[in-house]
């Protein structure tokens, strides 16, 4: 039998942390609180969890801090990241420390548990490929290390968020294969519904930045007219 996936909220709204247990206990997950930044980081240290929901606004240590470290440790957690703080500039920055998802409040406790089922099921896939596939790719200079989640650029490390590297991840296994922005949201960010296909965009973009020679001319993630997005093996593709 399975053991239940246990997951650590940090959230200072005792209103919120009460609803956020209740939804998730009653789909069966194995639920702790901390109510502030002190006791979610040293709850966090002591190992285990099989996700973090974390708020940004906390007493004490905030949570993009909490991220940094978590982000610090050897065993990799799963993040999503909840805040009052709506704005792009923190929804990013959570993104680049780490976070696998981001939740503006007010939010959907439905959505919250489907972001939640979403992260392990992504998790699990991811795995399952590894185990089916655990080599190292490589696209003209291009390296991408499954297992230590690692990307090199002509040799130079690439510092890439989670999900980028899934969704790059994703793409260099399919070569030359077109995939629709739907498509994409639910392979790698496993959504089942429509409504974030922007979401693609702005990662795809964020990707080429950093792995293309040429951001404004890609040649390895590349735009079809009218279908979506496709990975070429070689510039020459």
């Amino acid at each position: 039998m399975n053991m239940a996936k246990r997951i650590l909220i940090v959230e200072d709204d005792s209103n919120i942390a009460e609803l956020l247990q209740l939804h998730l206990r009653d789909e069966g997950y194995d639920i702790s609180h901390a109510a502030d930044g002190e006791l979610g980081m040293a709850m966090l240290e002591q190992g285990g969890w099989d996700a973090l929901i974390l708020d940004l606004m906390l007493p004490g240590i905030d949570g993009l801090e909490i991220c940094r470290r978590a982000r610090s440790m050897a065993r990799y957690t799963p993040i999503i990241i909840t805040s009052a703080r709506s704005s792009e500039i923190h929804r990013v920055l959570g993104l680049e420390l780490g976070a696998d998802d981001y939740l503006a409040k007010p939010f959907s406790m439905l959505e919250l548990v489907a972001r939640v089922k979403a992260l392990f099921r992504r998790q699990e896939a991811m795995t399952r490929n590894l185990r089916m596939d655990a080599g190292t790719l490589n696209f003209d200079g291009l390296t991408i290390d499954p297992i230590a989640r690692e990307v090199f650029l002509n040799q130079h490390p690439v510092e890439l968020t989670p999900r980028e590297f899934d969704l790059l991840y994703f793409f260099a296994r399919h070569p030359g294969k077109v995939f629709s922005r739907l498509s994409l949201l639910n392979q790698v960010w496993g959504y089942q519904h429509e409504g974030y296909e922007h979401t693609v965009n702005t990662h795809i973009n964020r990707l080429r930045i950093k792995i293309e020679r040429n951001p404004a001319e890609p040649e390895h993630i590349l735009t079809v007219w009218g279908l979506g997005y496709k990975f070429a093996a070689s510039p020459q593709e």
